[in-house]
């Protein structure tokens, strides 16, 4: 078998952990990318580096920045970076969807006109926060019970 299926000590279940990751952080890197593409993000020439004052859109629904669309690259990368085990492709995707939370609720207790909102936020950029958050700690969880599962019947338990 590959590689991929057996590293950090764990059968094919480790897989399910390190393809989530895997495929989260290729998703933020390609919507990183996109971020900087006129015509998928519409209003391209007001997008600012960050702050509220940016009026470029995502697919035309998603506030970004140029802040905003670095996150977006960054934890991707992160999430490509931390796949390569099981163990920590767990922790990206509970940590990266706890933290999707925290802004989740950023975003519905910040004025979106004010400087606080220097990411920026718009009301549909919140609530893919609250679903990529459950969602990313749902897989995390997922991984985390194979993990548990395959050291279980590696270790004769």
């Amino acid at each position: 078998m590959s590689d991929f299926n057996h590293r950090d000590g764990v059968d094919d279940r480790g897989k399910t952990a390190r393809l989530a990751a895997t495929a989260v952080g290729a998703v933020f890197l390609l919507v990183g990318i996109l971020g900087f593409i006129p015509g998928i993000t519409t209003n391209y020439d007001t997008m600012e580096f960050a702050g509220h004052e940016s009026g470029a859109e995502l697919l035309g629904i998603f506030q970004v920045s140029i802040l905003h669309n670095i996150v977006h690259l960054l934890f991707g990368v992160a999430g490509l970076a931390m796949a390569r085990t099981a163990k920590n492709a767990v922790v990206y995707l509970i940590g990266g969807g706890a933290i999707y939370l925290v802004l989740w609720i950023y975003g519905l207790v910040t004025d979106k006109m004010s400087e606080a909102n220097f990411v920026p936020l718009n009301t549909a950029d919140d609530w893919l926060h609250f679903v990529l958050g459950l969602g990313m700690i749902g897989l995390g969880i997922m991984g985390r019970q194979a993990l548990r599962g395959s050291t279980a019947t590696a270790t004769g338990r």
